[in-house]
């Protein structure tokens, strides 16, 4: 671990260029002038709020601020008020600023998400049941603005990823609830690169010899890995190109920790594990022709190359309730491996990577939108049937919420209903 040694000089001209990284980044959501003195406002005052602040790590902790609103900007493709609500959102809980001068700079909305943020500061701490009850509160305001949620996240992001500089206790405190409450939010929600990222996360601080073991074993294969997944796409690419396709191709590897699971769930080496990466193909083509070009693609490659039929994946004709789109569907190489490959447009690929913030791009999606929205209802109903006194029984209600994987049933009358796993009649 660096040690930090700050140097007043250096310390302002690095403050300056975090800035300015972020105006950039903001530059690609909005142009207007009056957001972007809003966000200018935002960081003298958080700037000035913080002066007096270190980090762990010893560095000023207005950096901490900014990387949460670049976290919200750049990964989860938020909007400006987001982006002021993250440079703010621990002046009220740590200085003497006020929730009445936030309304007075930036207005109510502004107000209301730095006020949840403040509220749920400190409520994962599920070893007092007043933080469980607090949470609960706070999760019955989720539908009056998500971002309190998504902002929540990018700051726990950030701080697992700068989780090095704390004490082992605190790591292993830090990681546990992040595991138990931030991934499968993430999940939920359909982060799912910010689920992946603090899963293997967690697992470094929890686990850190058989992350390391993992890390290594992917960097040993990588050579091997590669060379492979450019042969077995030579031919899907040549036959996309003769169809006249726009698209993408990407080899995208297990994460770390979905890895670990493997091996510990079923009993399996990392050798054996067949499924270490996935072929993704994302296609260019408008929203309206998405499901037919996809299965046309997907014709495509089953051409090439034999398939599963009992590993298709369709969620495409049937979006998770995440909001979830892509087909996928495993295929036998040429040299006798099964490979899976996965399709999808380049609009599911962002609601893939980026989820519901995502949404906020393609209204047109309107199932999406309501599965969101059957969802926070349903949290709601879970938080309200739960009295004040069951408060970390309602923990363990939320949890099963989030991490629900959905089977898919039909009625006798052919009607589609989306179920949780282990659902009886």
């Amino acid at each position: 671990m660096e040690v930090y040694s700050p140097d007043p000089e250096t310390e302002r001209l690095e403050l300056l260029h975090k800035y300015k990284e972020l105006l950039k980044a903001v530059e690609k959501i909005t142009t207007d002038k009056e957001d972007i003195n809003h966000i200018r406002k935002a960081f003298e005052i958080a700037v000035d709020a913080h002066k007096e602040m270190r980090r762990k790590s010893g560095e000023p902790y207005i950096y901490h601020p900014i990387a949460v609103a670049m976290i919200t900007v750049s990964e989860m493709g938020l909007d400006t008020t987001a982006v002021i609500c993250a440079l703010l959102h621990d002046v009220v809980e740590d200085t003497d600023i006020t929730i009445e001068e936030i309304t007075k700079y930036f207005g109510p909305q502004v107000a209301m998400i730095i006020d949840g943020l403040t509220k749920i500061a400190g409520v994962f701490d599920n070893t007092k049941s007043i933080q469980a009850e607090n949470f609960r509160k706070i999760v019955l305001t989720l539908s009056d603005d998500i971002r309190v949620i998504l902002i929540k996240l990018a700051d726990r992001l950030h701080n697992m990823r700068t989780l090095e500089h704390m004490k082992r206790d605190k790591q292993l405190k830090i990681a546990s609830e992040t595991m138990f409450m931030y991934a499968p939010l993430a999940h939920r929600l359909g982060l799912y690169k910010i689920k992946t990222e603090l899963e293997d996360l967690c697992l470094k601080y929890i686990e850190p010899e058989a992350y390391d073991d993992i890390v290594n074993k992917l960097a040993t294969t990588k050579a091997v890995r590669e060379r492979f997944i450019s042969r077995f796409t030579l031919p899907i690419k040549n036959s996309l190109n003769d169809q006249g396709y726009k698209y993408q191709i990407k080899g995208r590897t297990k994460s770390i920790y979905s890895i670990y699971q493997k091996i510990h769930e079923k009993g399996v080496s990392f050798e054996e594990i067949y499924d270490i990466f996935a072929i993704r193909i994302i296609i260019d083509v408008p929203f309206e022709v998405e499901k037919a070009e996809i299965w046309r693609a997907y014709s495509i490659v089953t051409d090439l190359y034999q398939p599963k039929p009992d590993r298709l994946r369709d969620w495409i004709s049937f979006p998770r309730a995440n909001g979830y789109e892509s087909l996928h569907v495993t295929v036998m190489s040429p040299t006798g491996k099964w490979v899976e490959v996965q399709l999808r447009s380049m609009r599911m690929d962002d609601v893939a990577e980026r989820g519901l913030a995502a949404h906020w791009r393609y209204k047109e999606n309107n199932a999406v939108e309501s599965a969101m929205d059957d969802w926070l209802t349903k949290v709601r109903e879970t938080m309200e049937s739960h009295n004040e006194g069951e408060a970390v029984d309602f923990i363990d209600a939320f949890k099963l919420n989030l991490y629900t994987d959905e089977i898919y049933v039909f009625t006798p009358k052919g009607e589609l209903r989306t179920m949780a796993v282990g659902s009886t009649a």
